[in-house]
């Protein structure tokens, strides 16, 4: 196994920390993981597994943050986590058998119909109530965490942003779905890296030393967002979000 260089390791420490930063707060961290991974010259399956390694590290640390802070919802999340878990390991399985570019439009459509509602929604600051769960609405949530998690391993951009989006729905406010969320993101990258390994494409050498300057990340980024607030969270979803949009259209063009 070829092992990165010191001035390497040092690029994918900072990149790595800033990138979990970000995630941990509102998903999409992987704009900037992904893209410096293929700096190092790593093959894409290569790359698309070592960072699924240090998403799983960064998704746990958060996870463990918000759950110490209360945020979390454990009834729902533990109902909705093997469903996450699920959808991604067969996502990731199904990566290998269909191309996922086809996903490109539908995704930048979805996109932007989460930023424009997001932007006109005034009352998500905290003093929501959450929505009551029918059966109806606990089927369709259920399988939403289930498409979600089969994105999250299929394809993956904005999959932090959807979950978000998808607790939101569901009457929590930005730091409340900020943390429910990355316990189902958590649910999917483990799935992911597991099936990752399995097809042999993860590389420890490049993937552990981001892996743990993205738990510092993590620590930093949802600590952050506990204390700041929906203030703080709201502006970051709608910038990440918009950045995604761009991203997945320069990709397209």
């Amino acid at each position: 196994m070829e092992l990165p260089s010191f001035d390497m390791i040092l690029f994918l420490v900072i990149v790595g920390f800033a990138a979990a930063f970000i995630d941990s707060v509102v998903g999409g961290g992987g704009l900037i993981a992904v893209p410096a991974l293929m700096f190092t010259g790593l093959p894409t399956n290569m790359v698309l597994g070592t960072n699924k390694l240090g998403g799983t590290l960064s998704s746990l640390t958060s996870t463990v943050s918000f759950l110490f802070s209360g945020k979390i919802n454990g009834k729902l999340v533990l109902l909705l986590f093997p469903l996450s878990f699920i959808g991604s390991a067969l996502g990731t399985y199904t990566i290998h058998l269909v191309p996922s570019t086809f996903l490109k439009p539908l995704v930048v459509g979805l996109l932007i119909v989460i930023l424009i509602y997001t932007l006109l929604k005034k009352n998500w600051d905290g003093s929501g109530q959450q929505v009551r769960f029918t059966f109806a609405r606990g089927l369709a949530t259920a399988v939403c965490a289930f498409a979600l998690g089969f994105y999250d391993g299929f394809f993956g951009p904005g999959a932090g942003s959807f979950l978000l989006f998808l607790f939101l729905m569901l009457g929590f406010d930005f730091v409340g779905a900020s943390a429910n969320a990355k316990v189902l993101n958590f649910a999917s990258n483990v799935a992911s890296l597991v099936s990752f390994f399995w097809l042999k494409s993860v590389h420890l050498g490049y993937g552990l030393p981001m892996g743990l300057a993205m738990i510092a990340g993590s620590i930093v980024g949802s600590q952050v967002a506990i204390r700041k607030g929906s203030k703080y969270v709201k502006p970051l979803f709608i910038g990440i979000t918009a950045i995604l949009i761009g991203k997945q259209i320069w990709d397209m063009l």
